[in-house]
């Protein structure tokens, strides 16, 4: 038994050792899953921080920042978390709003007059905060070229049609809205995302997540490991579309019209010739797409969503009112949403929020409760919780099959809640 024991300690230690920070002892099932998740390969590389009632109390990394696992993820590793920069855009039009510089039930063109034409005349700003202008991606494909050449991508996007009416259904906008988003922040501000977040939000808090990196920046960054195959290939339940009707619950009709479709694919795009690697160029890093492209650390995402969640202010200086937070986490649209296949995905000003059910799955982030954040594809999770004053972050570097996609985060938040 004396054997075993030690056995078992000496296996103990050598699975934390490839986990650095910090973790609270009363939270210790956190560090022991996160753990799990790399030591098991699960996971390449990862961080994960939480901050409750201002505390900072789970601060943890791990794994590598590479495929052939070579460079060790250290504290200050940024990695693409892809959709989660939604939310933290959201909170720069709140602060806008709260300024007094936003209504965001004006048409798009009382402050980005080109945009009024081609039927997108009465989109509403609200339509591109909850995914309801029907601008979810480019007719002529993603514009070739840089990625810093902003006005190409928002010129096509004012020039073409929309793909439907806009403000009469849910299309999620998975790159389109950094770009929509992120041309009135620019035409209501004078300043581009990358720039307002970091001079009203970033530097003012030491937050170090960014959208748009610098040169100083690529060596810290984490390479994304994305996968090869067809995104719709790996997703639950895609060969629903083969079935007849007639052998279908009604929720399953609706899911297998989404999936004819096609508007997944729409704005989900891949420009002609780009490999998966794209993500981890140069250009894109320097880019500012204020839907997909924010590189930061755990520890910044679980800071920034606990300032929120505690009254939007510390050391003096206030983000914003609570009660103008508050109104941008009250539910806008939840679907169905044309791109994600019919699913009641609920959204605020930006936030996306629990849906009505919530499903025990690992395909879906597991928002519950009064959380408003926003996932991203890679896996990543971020979210704040005013009611439980929480500020929650999961990021990695390797994106997992769809029904694995938000294991990690899922359980590490199943943890958290249970605690609290």
């Amino acid at each position: 038994l004396i054997y075993l024991r030690d056995f078992r300690n000496l296996l103990t230690k050598n699975k934390m050792s490839d986990v650095k920070g910090y973790c609270r002892p009363d939270f210790i099932e956190i560090q022991n899953i996160f753990s799990d998740s790399i030591t098991s390969g699960h996971e390449t590389g990862a961080s994960v921080a939480i901050e409750y009632k201002g505390e900072m109390i789970v601060d943890l990394y791990g794994g590598y920042k590479d495929a052939a696992k070579n460079t060790p993820w250290e504290k200050d590793t940024l990695v693409n978390v892809f959709s989660v920069t939604k939310g933290v855009t959201a909170a720069c039009v709140a602060m806008l709003v709260d300024q007094g510089k936003l209504d965001v039930h004006s048409k798009v063109s009382d402050y980005w007059p080109e945009y009024g034409c081609n039927g997108k005349e009465n989109t509403k700003v609200i339509d591109f905060l909850c995914h309801r202008s029907n601008n979810f991606g480019f007719r002529d494909g993603i514009p070739m070229g840089s990625f810093q050449n902003w006005d190409v991508f928002t010129q096509a996007l004012a020039d073409q049609e929309p793909f439907g009416e806009p403000g009469s259904s849910q299309g999620y906008h998975a790159f389109t809205y950094g770009w929509l988003v992120g041309e009135i922040i620019k035409r209501v501000d004078g300043r581009d995302v990358g720039t307002f977040f970091k001079e009203e939000i970033s530097d003012p808090f030491n937050i170090n997540f960014k959208i748009g990196l610098s040169d100083e920046d690529m060596i810290n960054c984490a390479d994304m490991i994305l996968l090869e195959d067809d995104r719709i290939k790996g997703l639950p339940f895609s060969k629903i579309k083969y079935i007849p009707d007639f052998l279908l619950p009604k929720q399953f009709i609706n899911f297998k019209k989404f999936l004819i479709d096609g508007n997944f694919k729409i704005a989900f795009q891949r420009r002609e010739g780009e490999t998966k690697d794209y993500v981890n160029s140069t250009d894109w890093r320097k880019a500012q797409i204020p839907s997909a492209n924010g590189h930061g650390t755990s520890e910044a995402l679980a800071k920034f969503y606990g300032i929120l969640s505690m009254g939007c202010e510390r050391n003096g200086y206030s983000l914003m009112a609570p009660d103008t937070l508050k109104a941008s986490f009250q539910p806008q649209s939840s679907g169905p949403d044309s791109v994600l296949f019919g699913s009641d995905i609920t959204f605020g000003l930006g936030f996306e929020l629990a849906s009505k059910k919530i499903l025990k799955v690992d395909f879906a982030p597991r928002f519950m409760g009064s959380m408003f954040g926003h996932a991203g594809m890679g896996g990543a999770v971020a979210f704040g919780d005013v009611n439980k004053k929480i500020g929650f972050s999961f990021i990695c570097n390797e994106m997992h099959q769809s029904k694995d996609l938000y294991k990690t985060a899922n359980l590490l938040i199943d943890s958290l809640y249970s605690k609290l």
